[in-house]
């Protein structure tokens, strides 16, 4: 262990022939290629900074233009400041240290800049304008306009040759803030097939009232602060949905995400993981030191929180701490913590290593101290008891080291010591368990504060376990879809499955964390833990791969595959519970600076209009007509909540405007305290190219999942894998006479058969 090793640089005693110096070399030697690559990682970032700073222009840009116009006015005889060097020199003594050749250098240099300046601000602008024109959304599938071909020429002119990670950030126009009057109209259009009669004349009556009296109030200050901020929306939503919750961020907020479906790498626990690790940190290199990862709209300011810890404090709210170059992990093995330094020499560590590290803590049989085994479970539990207990007994000493080893952590590993796969002859049951091993463990062998959980289970499967408030699932999807990516076909492992190369002969062990937990606080974790078993004990998980068909036949439907869906979903609800509800489906507003999230609520007087169709009499040519007007409708839903035309992140502003000004709002209160009783979202695969599912069909992810939103209602997350096969994650909660997992997910599958069997493909093949 890192403690047996030498920890100083140097020695020295006093005796009476005077002071002895033992200087230890191989430390020195480590001190200074720490401080070199630390330096490096400084001018990289320095680099990054000034190319994005000036994006879409650049340094070579800069060069072109000034030397361009000084040999302009060399050629003409003309003056290139035009006079405001002789203009400078009458209230400054220019003229007497520069000669004339100097002045007009000078005078070159600083006009050349200026009109380097002008350009790249006129690009900038004609490129956000560009980004704000949506009328690309709405061509259709198949076919491209030529002012949509235009457009995408003109944003490739104006983009630069290589423009990095954060480049475009700049350009992005702000969010919109929508109208009242929009906003009022398409709420009372969105609860319309959810009312009766007699509550939808009320609430039409409240919205009216809103939108005549308070409603424009409240709009003016929102308008402001869309003017002043870089995003009206973020901040608010990240600060009193995530930060200011008291509750379990345990399945009420965190969500999972699994490993390959048919694919086993490795058995080996610590190869696994030694890959694992070693790839993403890779990925850090790239986001932190180089932006080589391309850009993307699902990437934004929300990546710079890729590595960071969930803080809490005596006081609301919870705050997100950046740890800025985290050089080691922290890993958590059968009531063990271990901190891992994850360079040497000056170097990243490579997997064989990594794995040489993870073998030592499996190898090590010492005993968890008193409290510690449970520990994490305070972040399990609700929020405050987790706050007293951090300032009271984690303030100082040994304990608030080995927390700040935990919170400065890159990100947090779990070595499992439970088996989790996917088992073809019992894939109902081997799922289900996998996936609550993801959503929640033992409730107290993962650290839910942490940005995300790495957990490698003890026959080598593995997953993530990530924290909501940082960031939405596509960015730590477009993470994990590079660990995938780079673990079995570029990492690779020997033929005994381990990882490639060799172990490092002198490399310091992993250094075991120290606590002192007195019996009150080890009360409070006790507390915290049957809270958090309570929660984790009523989700009900259910987990299926629909293998019946997939994209590919939904395309020849002529269809929008996640607007086949979502009516899907909307039948199988009805169907399973004979009544229809507030749906919820995320969408992404990451056409905006800034942007997260979006509300498309998919239950709308269409797809209730085609689900009565087809639990009624009616021919297959009239459901078949509802079933396209109600995708299109939903397809005109998702583009409005993408362009910035949603309505719920608008009325919740709203509100927290109304809550400011101390003002109460019967429209708003109701509006917001609405269920939403069916919880939506597609786990998109981005980086498409990574995976040959042509040549490769086996390399299918499992996606990920959420917990229940609402205690009598279902979350459902899933992920259009290939052109054959749909994961479906549905959750809802034991305790709920009106749920059941495994039901709903019958229906699922049936209300997609039924659908698909509308169109006939069988006939017109023939």
């Amino acid at each position: 262990m890192a403690e047996a090793h030498q920890a100083v640089a140097f020695q020295f005693t006093v005796s009476p022939d005077g002071i002895d110096l033992q200087l230890c070399h191989e430390a020195l030697r480590q001190i200074y290629l720490s401080g070199l690559h630390s330096w490096k990682k400084r001018f990289i970032r320095f680099k990054n900074g000034v190319m994005t700073g000036v994006y879409p222009g650049s340094p070579g840009g800069f060069m072109v233009v000034v030397v361009s116009y000084m040999s302009y006015n060399q050629y003409r005889r003309l003056d290139p400041s035009m006079g405001l060097i002789a203009k400078l020199g009458q209230h400054m003594p220019i003229s007497r240290y520069m000669s004339t050749d100097s002045q007009r250098i000078v005078g070159g240099v600083l006009v050349g800049t200026g009109l380097w300046v002008t350009i790249i601000m006129i690009m900038r602008n004609v490129l956000k304008s560009l980004l704000s024109w949506h009328g690309w959304m709405h061509a259709r599938h198949g076919s491209v306009s030529w002012s949509t071909r235009l457009w995408l020429i003109l944003v490739k002119v104006f983009s630069g040759r290589k423009p990095m990670l954060y480049s475009f950030q700049n350009s992005l126009p702000r969010l919109p803030v929508p109208t009242i009057k929009d906003t009022c109209r398409r709420y009372l259009e969105s609860v319309r097939p959810l009312m009766e009669d007699e509550r939808y004349e009320r609430m039409e009556g409240l919205t009216k009232d809103f939108e005549k009296n308070l409603g424009p109030r409240l709009q003016w200050y929102l308008k402001l602060k869309s003017w002043w901020a870089s995003n009206y929306v973020s901040d608010w939503w990240e600060e009193y949905i995530y930060l200011r919750g008291r509750g379990p961020i345990m399945v009420n907020s965190n969500y999972y995400a699994m490993d390959f479906l048919y694919v086993f790498p490795t058995s080996i626990q610590a190869a696994r993981a030694g890959n694992a690790i070693h790839a993403i940190m890779l990925y850090r290199r790239k986001l932190d030191r180089a932006q080589r990862i391309k850009p993307s709209n699902c990437l934004s300011f929300s990546v710079f929180l890729f590595f960071s810890p969930l803080t809490i404090g005596p006081r609301l709210p919870d705050v997100l701490q950046h740890v800025n170059d985290s050089k080691h992990i922290a890993v958590y093995h059968k009531g063990r913590f271990f901190k891992v330094w994850m360079f040497y020499d000056g170097r990243l560590l490579l997997p064989r290593e990594i794995e040489q590290q993870m073998e030592r803590i499996l190898a090590d049989s010492s005993e968890p101290l008193p409290g510690e085994e449970k520990l994490a479970a305070l972040t399990a539990g609700d929020r405050t008891p987790w706050a007293k207990a951090r300032e009271t007994y984690f303030g100082r000493g040994k304990n608030k080291n080995s927390l700040d080893a935990i919170e400065k952590a890159a990100f947090f590993v779990t070595l499992d010591d439970t088996e989790q796969r996917f088992e073809e002859d019992n894939p109902v049951k081997s799922l289900d368990s996998y996936a609550k091993s993801l959503l929640h463990g033992k409730c107290y062998d993962r650290w839910f504060d942490k940005s995300f959980n790495l957990i490698v289970f003890k026959n080598g499967t593995m997953g993530l376990n990530a924290e909501h408030s940082w960031a939405d699932a596509p960015i730590i999807g477009h993470l994990w879809e590079h660990v995938l990516s780079m673990d079995p076909l570029k990492l690779g492992y020997t033929e005994e499955g381990h990882c490639c190369g060799e172990p490092h002969p002198n490399l310091p062990g992993p250094q075991r964390l120290s606590w002192d937990v007195p019996a009150e606080c080890q009360e409070v974790i006790q507390s915290s833990l049957t809270v958090a078993r309570n929660l984790a004990d009523d989700v009900d998980s259910h987990i299926f791969p629909f293998i019946d068909f997939g994209k590919g036949l939904i395309k020849k439907c002529r269809t929008s595959p996640d607007a086949f869906i979502q009516i899907a979903l909307q039948l199988a609800h009805y169907r399973d519970k004979k009544k229809f509800c507030l749906t919820y489906e995320a969408s992404m507003t990451r056409l905006f600076r800034e942007g997260r999230t979006e509300t498309v609520r998919s239950c709308t007087l269409e797809t209730c209009a085609f689900v009565r169709a087809m639990i009624g009499d009616e021919t297959r040519e009239e459901c078949l007509s509802l079933l396209k007007l109600a995708a299109e409708k939903h397809q005109n839903m998702y583009r409005l909540a993408m362009t910035g035309e949603g309505i719920d992140r608008h009325l919740f502003c709203l509100y927290v405007v109304s809550k400011y000004l101390g003002e109460d709002s019967p429209f708003l209160k109701e509006v917001l305290s609405d269920p939403w009783r069916l919880s939506t979202s597609q786990t998109p695969l981005q980086q498409v190219e990574l995976f040959d599912l042509v040549r490769h069909p086996e390399y299918v992810s499992s996606g990920g999942g959420f917990g229940p939103v609402a205690d009598d209602g279902y979350g459902v997350s899933y992920i259009i894998v290939g052109e054959n096969l749909i994961n479906f994650h549905i959750s809802s909660k034991h305790s709920s006479p009106e749920t059941d997992s495994h039901r709903f997910g019958a229906n699922i599958r049936q209300a997609m058969l039924d659908i698909l069997d509308l169109f006939q493909l069988e006939k017109k093949t023939k």
